[in-house]
């Protein structure tokens, strides 16, 4: 029968879940909108989980913003900060990685990784700016979807200066640029440059970001996003396949890691209990 390991991540914007076999693929994986109750979403993402897949559940791994409560409520077989759960992940998918940018919904962090363990950290402060919720808004206020606000973001030649950090300063910048005539796209991708400025600022304070550098999170699945970064560092950044799963996947190599450990002790203690009969 497959041994199957669940990683969870209760965030504050989305709640992720994925089933990783034992050799580390994704058997399944389910996402779903938080909508201010953490425990309800993660038990429906686990309910679409279970459904979808046939073999033994070994264990359940939580992270994210809303960890304790869920990770207690569901009794989580480990709860872990989302630095180590995104750090796994990426040092999974690029063994090579040395920097790790994850953007969500409500925050940002900066991973600095060297031979695959965590270094250094930071993450943003109170401000949206540096969040996808920044966004998200400004899509809601151009009356476009993510989907159709990243795909216009490439089009841009010319991209508007945006120079507040701060969110209310970044919308009065965008409405200038709007009533002055100012192209969609270049307002939109001014935008995306903006975002990447602040998360620089802030998180990046004072860090050598180097490459391989991961891109992880919702947000690294804009595409505008990703262009912005690109600019910004002069080098190539790695979008893994489905970023918003980093923090589960995370979690589930968290999981196998820690109950095939423990397996082996145990198993190498039952033959040394043998071998002194």
């Amino acid at each position: 029968m497959t041994c199957i390991f669940l990683g969870l991540d209760a965030g504050s914007v989305s709640t992720k879940a994925v089933a990783l076999s034992e050799n580390c693929d994704i058997l399944a994986s389910a996402y779903l909108p938080t909508a201010a109750d953490p425990l309800a979403a993660s038990r429906q993402v686990l309910a679409q989980i279970k459904s979808s897949i046939n073999g033994e559940i070994l264990g359940i791994a939580v992270t994210g913003s809303a960890r304790e409560l869920v990770g207690e409520k569901l009794e989580a077989t480990i709860v872990k900060n989302e630095i180590t759960c995104q750090a796994l992940a990426a040092a999974h998918l690029v063994p090579t990685a040395r920097t790790v940018i994850e953007i969500g919904g409500q925050d940002s962090k900066l991973i600095v990784l060297r031979d695959g363990l965590v270094n250094d950290f930071a993450m943003n402060t109170i401000c949206a700016a540096g969040t996808g919720s920044f966004l998200e808004h400004q899509a809601r206020r151009l009356n476009l979807t993510m989907e159709e606000f990243a795909s216009e973001a490439l089009l841009s030649i010319q991209p508007i200066k945006v120079t507040g950090r701060c969110t209310v300063f970044a919308e009065s910048d965008m409405v200038h640029a709007q009533q002055t005539g100012a192209k969609r796209p270049d307002i939109i991708y001014g935008l995306c440059l903006a975002l990447v400025r602040n998360f620089l600022a802030d998180a990046g304070r004072n860090r050598q970001i180097e490459p391989p550098v991961v891109f992880q999170g919702g947000v690294a699945k804009n595409k505008g996003m990703v262009r912005a970064f690109r600019e910004m560092l002069s080098f190539e950044i790695t979008v893994p396949p489905s970023p918003e799963l980093s923090g589960a996947l995370g979690a589930a190599l968290l999981l196998k890691r820690d109950l095939t450990h423990n397996m082996n002790r145990h198993f190498q203690g039952t033959a040394g209990l043998d071998s002194g009969r």
